[in-house]
């Protein structure tokens, strides 16, 4: 497994970071996000969306659960904040693999929708404007993005 630790010190830094995921993401990656409230998952799905050429707005699915946004590769955003045990009706898993990109924020309230190969993303909070990302890569394909946006 390997791991990249990215620090940011604004909003434009951190949208700057998802970009470069986004560019270099590939059909039916899977990014998955920790942090806690505040800490940045939006802000960086909000870069991803941009480096996919997505130019809608992007916020946080917290009230709708799931968004899905289209670009160079259709972008499914599920905040899993409010999943716990109750996913598995709703099919979510059938979007881990239909050649797109999906993130997912409060990924540990899914546990048994997480795929064999992934990319975690832990996010802290260090100071006011201030983000530590902890890049996990789980397989081949991850470890070659983490490489490519070294």
């Amino acid at each position: 497994m390997k791991e990249l630790k990215v620090i940011t010190k604004s909003v434009e830094e951190t949208h700057a970071l998802g970009e470069k995921l986004g560019a270099h993401a590939k059909p039916d990656m899977v990014f998955l996000m920790k942090g806690d409230l505040g800490a940045g998952k939006t802000c960086l799905t909000q870069g991803i969306a941009k480096g996919l050429g997505i130019t809608r707005t992007v916020t946080s699915p917290t009230f709708t659960i799931q968004k899905l946004y289209h670009g160079r590769l259709e972008l499914n955003h599920i905040d899993a904040y409010r999943l716990e045990g109750v996913h598995q009706d709703l099919g979510f898993d059938e979007y881990l693999t239909d050649g797109g990109l999906t993130v997912i924020e409060w990924s540990q309230f899914v546990p048994d929708l997480v795929p064999e190969e992934y990319l975690s993303i832990s996010i802290r909070l260090l100071e006011e404007s201030d983000r530590e990302f902890t890049m996990t890569a789980n397989g081949a394909e991850y470890e070659q993005l983490l490489e490519e946006i070294r």
